[in-house]
């Protein structure tokens, strides 16, 4: 994210407590500011681990049915669309139904003619039967657009988060962790890109430092405000803690943004063995 931009979010949240970050994040959308956080076409990191492990993130279950996925601040679609190519089920939950008008443009031209951006080095474009992605607007922690959809498609598969945990105010992020564990199935996967891991923790946002903030909240059910981005404290045993990490890799390819500090995680859900 370039300075300007990050100044301007900075500004535009500074006065803004935490009920007011949904309308917040509206505001800019309306105003057309999107391009103050916009990459402009999917996750490298991602498309690259999922062409790459398809065996632990294979786009089908056990019973042949394709894996739901949701994609919480999934900004104009890019990376709804790129897993939709590879052959999961796809929900793009956006707070703005202007960017959902925008993300829904996006993926009706990209499913018909898919970008090369969409696909990892050595893919082809028809190197598998592709999935559905849809759009919907509604904000993550309440309840109105989950209660809209069907009731066998109330639960995701895998989760994925890029710049949504780090949009949001740290009083946030205990709720974020607990509505992920709620949408996901049992043994479900969260993939989390997790950025930016070069900003001090201390400093404001959006967007805000995450060093050492994933592992609080996920390995040790803590609530994510931590003053040192430290990942040295074991993970708990409690009740509490929802998660185990399975993989914490860098990737090879990732956002310029990232400034080459990014890590990609996997979570899976407590509820039953790993399979890997």
């Amino acid at each position: 994210m370039a300075a300007t931009g990050s100044t301007r979010l900075i500004s535009h949240f500074q006065t803004k407590e935490q009920e007011q970050y949904g309308a917040g994040w509206s505001e800019l959308w309306e105003k057309g500011e999107s391009n103050l956080w916009d990459r402009g076409f999917p996750s490298p990191a991602l498309t690259d681990i999922i062409a790459e492990r398809r065996d632990i993130l294979s786009p089908l279950n056990v019973d042949g049915s394709r894996k739901r996925v949701l994609v919480p601040g999934c900004g104009k679609g890019y990376d709804p669309v790129m897993l939709a190519l590879h052959g999961f089920d796809v929900l793009g939950l956006e707070i703005s139904k202007t960017a959902v008008a925008v993300a829904e443009r996006y993926s009706f031209e990209q499913m018909q003619n898919p970008s090369w951006e969409n696909f990892a080095k050595g893919e082809t474009k028809d190197a598998g039967e592709r999935g559905t992605v849809s759009f919907v607007a509604g904000d993550f922690f309440a309840k109105d657009w989950e209660a809209r959809l069907p009731d066998d498609q109330k639960k995701f598969d895998l989760i994925y988060d890029y710049t949504f945990l780090c949009a949001l105010h740290p009083s946030m992020r205990r709720p974020w962790a607990n509505r992920m564990a709620e949408l996901l199935t049992p043994g479900g996967l969260l993939i989390c890109l997790e950025f930016p891991l070069w900003k001090d923790v201390r400093l404001p946002g959006p967007p805000w430092g995450l060093q050492g903030v994933y592992w609080d909240l996920l390995a040790c059910g803590g609530n994510g405000l931590i003053s040192e981005g430290r990942e040295d404290t074991p993970p708990s045993v409690s009740d509490c803690v929802q998660f185990v990490r399975e993989l914490y890799t860098k990737p090879e390819r990732s956002y310029e943004q990232g400034r080459g500090e990014d890590m990609l995680s996997l979570w899976r859900r407590q509820g039953q063995e790993a399979v890997f």
